[in-house]
């Protein structure tokens, strides 16, 4: 069994929060190597990734954040992924999706109104060496243009990403709607961490690492937008994940 779990992430990442989670479930002590925007690309490519999360052991390294989980489950199998073939279909259907579209999603919707000093501040350098925190005033105005550029924010980025998520969750409402406690069936899985962690942002779940922004710091619109999808099925269920099976272990 490999020993010394480090994972390097990015404190406000979803997909960091996703192998965070995954972590604790398997009640795994590990230490968490935070760092910020642009420091965490000098921690990942020491071990070949090119982005966070990264999950290094003494045995072995995996590069993001479903390698991480796939990683965990041969360590602790059928603990985290189905091993019926019939069920297997649809969580991988279901793992894509919520990856590449979810997680792509409320991360571009989030930034569409935070990407400012102010409310960043906090999310960016929670955990981080003591050094960055200083630098966060003189490399934010750079840094900040490079995350519009690469996650396309404009003046329109918010509704468009909104429509996204919206989708995404009613295909998880309509999952629900046969009255299954999770999404697989009965039982707890990556897929559930996968969608609650990614869809956090959009839903300030009170159990999230990150102490959720109180709503009235927040633009109008962005509280608006998180009241509605705290109000759908979706939303409700993966509160309740929190609320359930979001309970951190002791870290190294």
């Amino acid at each position: 069994m490999p020993t010394n779990f480090r994972l390097i992430t990015i404190p406000v990442s979803h997909y960091s929060e996703k192998a965070r989670w995954a972590l604790d479930y398997l009640q795994i002590p590990y230490q968490e190597m935070a760092h910020m925007p642009p420091f965490h690309r000098n921690a990942t490519k020491k071990h070949g990734g090119t982005s966070v999360p990264v999950l290094v052991t003494d045995t072995g390294v995996a590069t993001d954040s479903t390698d991480i989980l796939r990683y965990l489950d041969r360590l602790y199998p059928e603990k985290l992924y189905p091993i019926d073939p019939k069920i297997q279909l649809l969580s991988t259907e279901l793992e894509t999706l919520f990856n590449s579209t979810l997680g792509v999603h409320t991360r571009r919707w989030g930034y569409s109104y935070i990407i400012t000093p102010k409310l960043l501040y906090p999310k960016w350098t929670l955990g981080v060496p003591f050094w960055e925190k200083l630098l966060f005033p003189i490399i934010f105005p750079k840094v900040g243009k490079i995350v519009r550029s690469n996650f396309d924010i404009t003046d329109t980025s918010a509704t468009e990403s909104c429509r996204e998520i919206e989708i995404v969750f009613d295909r998880v409402d309509g999952l629900l709607a046969d009255g299954r406690k999770y999404l697989l069936g009965d039982r707890f899985s990556a897929i559930d961490i996968t969608f609650a962690a990614l869809a956090a942002p959009i839903l300030q779940p009170p159990e999230h690492h990150i102490k959720p922004t109180p709503l009235d710091v927040l633009p109008t619109q962005m509280q608006t937008d998180i009241r509605k999808a705290q109000a759908t099925p979706a939303g409700k269920f993966a509160l309740r994940l929190y609320q359930e099976h979001r309970y951190p272990v002791d870290r190294i």
